[in-house]
């Protein structure tokens, strides 16, 4: 098993502890094709007992020094971000990456990590709120104030509460493939997807209602990725101009109409890798993409590798048997 070892001490803040413990901890997903190797092992790890958000008291599994053990460490939100992370726990999380664990903080998690000086001269975020005071505390580390999460390889950073779940998920498509990540996203009844480049800031929510705007529009082109879509195909279907489309579109989902169709397709693309033994001509032309050339170039900048990599890791992997790719 993958061990993840969450990091806690006094003034933690309890959703993120809970959130991580249950999308990490929870039973490994059977309905899906093959099934899972090597999932998480999860274990708490604190210096001794620890209240999180002042309220909740909480007794680890082991100690800071079991985070050096670990394969993955997270470090969930801190409560006062005025106040200097116990150097016991810093200390721990920066042996723990330097052992070869990749770290990951949600939400104020990121002055722990900061702290650590794991984000020295890296891009990071943190909740919206507190992005000034991370930038102005740790002047060595490019604080992004407009993302859901970063991910720097070895270490990652997310947004507040919700974008917590969303580098989570991230992480599990990056070590288990798409179709894992989206069985647990169903199970929590949460989004599969949201990039992490995705505005923190929504001015509103994802439209539930049928009357509204995009409420339709996004169902019908989700189901018709395999077609040439433009931002007029947008435009007209919603019967609104194509300007008027794109306000709506970034109020909405918090990014431009062809960014969200390309990671929709992108999504698709990795589905299809790991489920069908699809060319990647014929993957590229049940995406909309066209060419495999195509494909490849935007499989490559949006998910780090090239599609035949990605299908090598992830198809019919555990179904062989085959251990999980080394993170660290």
């Amino acid at each position: 098993m993958s061990t993840v070892a969450i990091a806690v001490a006094d003034g933690i803040l309890h959703f993120e502890l809970a959130l991580a413990h249950e999308i990490f901890g929870s039973p490994a997903p059977t309905s899906v094709p093959t099934s899972v190797e090597h999932w998480y092992d999860v274990i708490v790890c604190g210096a001794g007992p620890v209240r999180a958000d002042g309220r909740f008291l909480l007794e680890p599994d082991g100690g800071l020094d079991r985070l050096a053990d670990a394969d993955t460490v997270i470090v969930p939100g801190w409560a006062d971000v005025d106040t200097a992370p116990p150097a016991d726990l810093v200390d721990a999380v920066r042996a723990a990456h330097e052992a070869g664990a990749r770290v990951a903080s949600l939400c104020t998690g990121a002055f722990v990590l900061a702290a650590a000086g794991l984000l020295d001269g890296r891009r990071a975020t943190t909740h919206w709120a507190h992005t000034e005071a991370l930038a102005e505390r740790y002047p060595e580390v490019e604080v992004d104030p407009d993302v859901l999460y970063v991910d720097n390889g070895s270490v990652l950073t997310s947004a507040g509460k919700a974008a917590a779940m969303d580098l989570s998920l991230h992480m599990i498509r990056l070590d288990h493939g798409s179709t894992v990540a989206n069985t647990i996203a169903r199970r929590l009844v949460v989004a599969p997807h949201r990039p992490g480049g995705q505005a923190q800031f929504v001015a509103t929510p994802v439209p539930e209602q049928p009357d509204h705007p995009l409420g339709e529009l996004l169902g019908w082109a989700a189901g018709r990725l395999d077609r040439p879509l433009t931002v007029e195909d947008l435009a007209r279907r919603a019967n609104m101009s194509s300007r008027h489309l794109g306000r709506h579109f970034r109020s909405v989902t918090g990014t431009t109409p062809l960014q969200w169709l390309l990671i929709q397709r992108i999504h698709r693309a990795q589905e299809l890798l790991e489920t069908t033994d699809d060319s990647v001509d014929a993957v590229a032309e049940a995406t909309g993409m066209g060419t495999a050339a195509t494909l490849r170039r935007h499989f490559n900048r949006t998910v780090g590798v090239p599609p035949d990599a990605y299908r090598r890791t992830f198809h019919r992997r555990r179904a062989d048997g085959e251990s999980a790719p080394d993170r660290r």
